[in-house]
């Protein structure tokens, strides 16, 4: 369950958007912003935050294609194809221009959400994550800097084999969500228990290991489009969030080849910042949304 800053539950829907079905929870009021988890998480990472931005704003929390308690159709799973499921999403609930907020592969998807739907998208917060074509794929290498400095992404070349990894994760999502949740945050408590039984009960059900590797083994295309997409730098204004011990100061380098006003913060956290360090975190999102205005 999540909740606003009143302590009631949000609403929760579906809605039917782009060619899938995705399921959404929405809280608050004021100017919108729409929230997009990363992987191996759903929209249930955010509920820490949400309280936070509900006073001042109207919070859309979806679950992306394939994963949470969204349909997981047998493609589409590109991040301009995910992007625009969001746009229709926010269409559908009436929200004419919005903010974004991502984190991890939401990031991504969120850049172009941003990109694509520009009279839209009126501020990025861009948190945690690499772009493919501009920097993930080095991080895929087995190299001493990878290996030492904590950075060596072994499980991408790993999901991108076909069938062998849905073989040897069935039956173990628990042990995988776990492992990754913990060893990238240097606060590995703050996975509850509560999160990761949302998370290991989403992607145990029928499709959700194979939605989650299918987000993965799109990268190659999502490469191609992001080097397309940033030959036109982004107007609205885009704040860079990373964790010191994973992606740190790199989210606003790469932002930095993508917007023209960038602006960056690095927190004492690992990966997951709105699960770490979420009072941290509001305190930096909230007067960046309102300087939107």
């Amino acid at each position: 369950m999540m909740f606003d800053h009143r302590q009631e539950p949000v609403r929760t829907g579906r809605a039917a958007v782009n060619g899938t079905q995705l399921h959404y929870r929405t809280a608050g009021s004021g100017p919108a912003v729409v929230l997009l988890h990363g992987v191996p998480k759903t929209g249930y990472h955010w509920r820490h935050l949400v309280p936070k931005l509900t006073p001042e704003h109207t919070v859309v929390v979806p679950d992306l294609r394939g994963l949470g308690d969204s349909a997981r159709p047998a493609d589409g799973f590109d991040s301009v194809t995910m992007s625009d499921d969001i746009a229709a999403l926010m269409a559908a609930l009436g929200h004419e221009t919005y903010g974004v907020m991502g984190e991890d592969w939401g990031a991504v998807i969120g850049y172009q959400l941003a990109a694509r739907h520009r009279d839209r998208v009126d501020a990025l917060v861009f948190a945690e994550a690499l772009l493919p074509g501009f920097g993930f794929e080095d991080h895929t290498a087995l190299t001493p800097e990878n290996v030492t400095g904590g950075m060596h992404l072994w499980h991408l070349g790993f999901y991108f084999q076909p069938d062998v990894p849905e073989m040897l994760i069935a039956g173990h999502e628990r042990e995988l969500i776990t492992y990754m949740l913990k060893t990238e945050r240097s606060h590995p408590d703050t996975a509850t228990p509560d999160a990761v039984d949302e998370y290991v009960r989403c992607y145990s059900m029928p499709g959700g290991i194979r939605s989650m590797l299918a987000v993965y083994r799109a990268m190659l295309v999502d490469a191609e489009q992001n080097r397309q997409t940033a030959r036109k730098k982004l107007d609205v204004p885009v704040l860079a969030l990373g964790g010191a011990e994973f992606i740190g100061e790199r989210n606003e380098a790469q932002m930095r080849l993508m917007a023209h006003d960038v602006t960056g913060h690095v927190f004492a956290a690992g990966h997951d910042l709105a699960e770490e360090v979420p009072d941290e975190v509001a305190d930096v999102v909230l007067p960046f949304l309102a300087a939107r205005r």
